[in-house]
């Protein structure tokens, strides 16, 4: 691949255009806000000039209702040797390419992706040419796609260190209906409850409530678009969720009573759902998308200036201690936080004597 059009420079086409372009690829940029195209230029992402032809590959970043007409636009003034799209849905948009009567030669030149990466926040400001890395990104190939497309976006994914998947594009938009679909609704309905909360109880917010609501943070108009191309699998599994909510609320609903009974009821029944969702966790992939392991997480108190963290891993490293993974927990109304560094279990001894030594707090 030598050269790239890339329509739609917002986050995520903007990310996959800087990548493209550290890596040798000439990318013109094109957007229906000419200033959001500017935007993306500037930040080193290609041209917001039209190329003089063909280019290799066209990678249509427009939200999924607007994928098929902006596809058949650049398919039927032959933009490309080959087209996709970074769509979160897949099915819909295809058939609907297909119901506008494209000629099959042309058709064979597409192929759906979906890059499992993104951010809270959106606009070729958000982008960052190292989005994508380490992250799937499914295709979707058919029996007729062209191998050479096929090829072309496998390219892609490479120069921008992501992880090929394939898939079929009705079983993708289930399993994005499940893994991010759903759970950012989930994790919206909960934010909700804060808005009128009372200013005393929002203020005792810790890292639980953050982390069930970060996503709620993203661009609502960006989640319509989303939703309104995949709403079947989506409702299927809010109504499994509204479900397990009716059957938890009544077994809290039995802890009150004063029937001994009731209240055993109600204990199985929560426990029941907490069970559940410890079976669910644990298949959650870890680190690498290896299998969750079981980390010593080693506590320490920091205060809120410049150098801490790095202080903290350099003495880490040190030590010989790998840190696996980190959490940050702001004390509220102070200049101060708990990171708490998860290590191999063995390791967790030496991190602690070694932090102690070089005068952090360590907190059990």
């Amino acid at each position: 691949m030598r050269t790239a059009l890339v329509i739609g420079t917002g986050l995520i086409g903007t990310s996959a255009a800087i990548a493209l372009s550290q890596r040798g690829v000439v990318v013109h940029l094109a957007d229906h806000d000419p200033e959001q195209a500017r935007t993306a230029a500037a930040l080193g992402a290609g041209t917001d000039e039209a190329p003089a032809g063909p280019v290799d590959l066209a990678i249509i970043a427009a939200p999924p209702a607007h994928v098929p007409g902006v596809l058949a636009d650049a398919m039927r003034r032959g933009a490309a040797r080959g087209y996709l799209d970074v769509a979160s849905v897949k099915g819909g948009p295809r058939r609907e390419l297909e119901a506008l009567g494209l000629d099959p030669s042309v058709m064979s030149k597409y192929i759906g992706t979906h890059p499992m990466s993104g951010r809270e926040k959106s606009g070729p400001l958000a982008a960052t040419g190292d989005l994508f890395e380490g992250r799937p990104w499914v295709l979707t190939p058919t029996r007729d796609t062209d191998t050479e497309v096929l090829n072309l976006a496998l390219e892609l994914v490479s120069h921008c260190r992501a992880v090929p998947v394939v898939m079929d594009a009705d079983a993708h938009d289930r399993a994005v209906a499940l893994v991010s679909h759903m759970p950012h609704l989930v994790s919206s309905m909960v934010a909700a409850r804060l808005e009128n909360a009372e200013e005393a109880a929002v203020r005792l917010c810790g890292q639980g409530i953050r982390d069930v609501t970060r996503i709620a943070a993203s661009d609502p108009r960006m989640w319509i678009d989303i939703l309104s191309a995949n709403p079947g699998p989506v409702a299927d599994l809010l109504s499994d969720v509204a479900a397990d909510l009716e059957e938890t609320v009544q077994a809290l609903r039995s802890l009150q009573s004063s029937d001994e009974a009731k209240r055993g009821a109600g204990a199985l029944g929560i426990e029941d759902v907490l069970r559940r969702g410890n079976a669910g966790q644990v298949r959650v992939p870890g680190k690498h998308g290896s299998a969750p392991r079981a980390y010593e997480v080693v506590a320490v108190l920091i205060d809120d200036q410049p150098g801490q963290l790095a202080r903290i891993f350099a003495d880490a490293g040190r030590a010989g201690v790998n840190v696996e993974d980190v959490r940050i927990e702001h004390a509220t109304g102070q200049q101060a936080g708990l990171v708490q560094l998860m290590v191999e279990p063995q390791a967790a001894p030496v991190l602690t004597a070694a932090l102690r030594e070089r005068g952090w707090a360590i907190r059990q």
